[in-house]
């Protein structure tokens, strides 16, 4: 039996029958009068949503931060970010309510910041 190079594995009689779920669904809406009202409706919904949601120009966000700068005279920036800024980072993001830790070593010293969790009071 010779295959005819124009067609795939299989022919069409083995091909499944129907559209399926989603084909069905994607039918129904194609075809029911209601899909317009649904989609205006849902514009208006967005648009109240967008109209009437509390914002401000310039909101007042605390976020708590502390920077930490020290010296290491006479090192590179390799020898401060492994014998210092890497254990302090470290140290510091063990505290509680910590967010993030940034460092940047340099030659003869580093900083490293500390940011907590909006709304975490700082000190007593």
């Amino acid at each position: 039996m010779a295959s005819d190079p124009n067609t795939l594995h299989g022919s069409a009689a083995d091909a499944p029958k129907g559209l399926g779920l989603a084909g069905n669904l994607a039918k129904g809406f194609i075809h029911s009068p209601l899909s317009p009202l649904l989609l205006v409706a849902c514009l208006a919904l967005g648009l109240m949503g967008l109209v009437l949601t509390p914002r401000q120009e310039d909101p007042q966000i605390s976020v708590p931060m502390v920077d930490i700068f020290f010296a290491y005279h006479g090192s590179s920036s390799e020898q401060v970010a492994s014998i210092a800024t890497d254990p302090l980072e470290r140290l510091m993001s063990e505290i509680q309510g910590v967010d993030h830790v940034y460092s940047v070593s340099n030659r003869d010293g580093a900083m490293v910041t500390v940011q907590f969790d909006v709304g975490e009071e700082l000190g007593p």
